[in-house]
């Protein structure tokens, strides 16, 4: 059998990233979920319903996510972990064809949301333990980089095809280029809107063929039995190290935070735009192109100063500008900015929401390239996929904390724009803990 280059290996790793992102771009944040507000009618209500379903398949993600990692690190067997989540991604986000206008199961349609999310996740959990296989310490901070930038341009390429072909506006029945849905989509169904869930399913089942294909798991699996046994002793015994590897400690609690405060962003700011400044469906997928296209270049340049600088001095000054993001959106309404009162019809509060955007794709996007790139230089030889399940515990085990807090304040106050103020304390909680991180890990 022809040997693999290992060139072949990093584009087949890279294509996780385009195949996967438009779950993110399509379903959490640009598409489905204006499109949930538009269906559910009140921005607030949406908000808070949004929030706890997003926050029950956090809790699930939170419990599983370690042990699935040693599972991985036991085995070997990460492309048979990944196939599976893979099949739960394209289930739950076929499921999104149901969500009708006349007929709308909420709960039914959560569910299908929260199956695709879940094995997104996990399946996100598998790649990223891949990565030290890919190159030397001082040489993934770039291929990070590269791939999050890759994967910006695949979420890119799939929103644009949707709001040029298939998202129709309630209003006139037309895409974002005048045309009627292809394929002969209903618009009075809202079937071009809805199609975003089968077009996610189709595209990630298309683009992870490369990945299949080119990427090789060095581990070879393991038939032993017991797997399950020696995974939970395994995270037990490095949960129980943890206060004797106080870099790693901090590092995890601390992007525990901020993570959940990114997530928390990308997860409510398509229904908080279509709720707080009335935007269509059409109006958030073109903040999400500014948002992605501003993602892409900035993760690209990211990997370089993180492969020059080091990711925690990234990280941080990412922190730094998305709490300035986080703080500046409850200034801004259709009838106000920063305190400054604006006419009915004035573009400013558009104009200055679209600049949010740009910021958060541009630090969104390269904070998380230099997360995964800290991930390796803290974690243990040998242990690296149970890394990235502590790590993706990290990032889930408060991720329903974001989701939920927001939904509870939002439902107390009846306000979006103050039902997300918890991101404001998660962001600096993440900033505090991430000061008493070494760049190279414990001794």
């Amino acid at each position: 059998m022809k040997s693999i280059s290992h060139g072949k290996r990093i584009w087949g790793w890279f294509f996780f990233d385009w195949a996967s992102q438009p779950y993110n771009t399509l379903l959490i944040t640009f598409i489905f979920a204006p499109y949930v507000k538009e269906l559910i009618g009140d921005g607030a209500q949406a908000q808070a319903a949004w929030g706890f379903g997003i926050g029950a398949g956090g809790v699930i993600i939170a419990l599983l996510a370690p042990v699935l990692g040693a599972m991985a690190d036991h085995s070997g067997n990460r492309l048979g972990w990944i196939k599976l989540f893979s099949a739960m991604y394209v289930i739950g986000a076929f499921g999104i064809w149901w969500a009708m206008p006349h007929d709308f199961d909420l709960v039914t349609i959560l569910v299908f949301f929260v199956i695709g999310m879940i094995g997104m996740e996990f399946a996100t959990i598998f790649t990223n333990s891949m990565l030290p296989d890919l190159g030397t310490k001082e040489e993934i901070g770039r291929i990070s980089g590269n791939g999050w930038a890759f994967g910006y341009l695949g979420g890119l390429s799939a929103l644009v095809i949707m709001l040029a072909f298939f998202a129709e506006s309630g209003a006139t029945g037309k895409t974002m280029i005048g045309i009627d849905p292809l394929f002969g989509l209903d618009a009075h169904t809202r079937e071009g809107t809805r199609f975003v869930g089968p077009l996610t399913g189709f595209w990630y089942l298309l683009f992870m063929a490369p990945f299949f294909m080119w990427v090789q798991d060095p581990k070879p699996a393991d038939k032993a039995p017991g797997a399950v046994q020696r995974a939970l002793a395994s995270v037990w015994t490095t949960i129980c190290r943890l206060p004797r590897t106080p870099s790693l400690f901090s590092y995890l609690g601390a992007s525990m935070f901020y993570r959940d405060a990114l997530n928390g962003m990308y997860f409510f700011g398509g229904i908080y735009a279509a709720g707080v400044l009335n935007w269509s469906v059409v109006d958030v997928g073109v903040f999400g192109i500014i948002a992605i296209i501003s993602g892409a270049v900035f993760a690209w340049l990211g990997g370089h100063v993180d492969q020059r600088l080091g990711p925690k001095p990234v990280i941080m000054g990412c922190i730094v500008v998305l709490s300035f993001v986080a703080v500046s959106i409850i200034f801004v309404s259709r009838d106000s900015v920063y305190g400054v009162a604006v006419g009915p019809r004035s573009a400013l509060p558009d104009i200055t929401f679209y600049v949010f955007g740009a910021m958060i794709g541009a630090a969104g996007g390269v904070i998380q390239s230099a997360s995964r790139t800290m991930m390796v230089f803290q974690a243990r030889p040998g242990h690296m996929a149970e890394a990235f399940g502590l790590y993706g515990l990290a990032g889930k085990a408060t991720s329903f904390i974001a989701p939920i807090s927001i939904g509870v304040v939002t439902t107390m106050t009846g306000s979006q724009q103050i039902g997300v103020t918890p991101l404001i304390v998660l962001f600096a909680a993440g900033f505090l803990l991430l000061l008493l991180v070494k760049p190279d890990g414990d001794d």
